[in-house]
């Protein structure tokens, strides 16, 4: 079965190449795409921290107050 001189001599450093290029373009080429909005500010990734339950009233007021006072 494994005696065709596939697996005797070199071929099996042939499938690691391959693997190789396969794995550097799947992981080079392909841009990275962030998981957050560039666009979004500060006020919004707030909002969005609030909806998702991530922080209280009281320190969404807070930190809404300090933001209106940097603006």
């Amino acid at each position: 079965m494994f005696y065709d001189h596939h697996f005797i001599g070199m071929h099996w450093i042939w499938w690691i190449f391959i693997i190789a290029i396969i794995l550097l373009v799947v992981f080079n080429v392909i841009p990275y795409r962030p998981l957050t909005d560039a666009t979004e500010d500060a006020f919004d990734i707030l909002k969005k921290r609030f909806a998702r339950g991530e922080i209280e009233r009281e320190e969404f007021e807070e930190r809404k107050k300090i933001l209106e006072q940097d603006n």
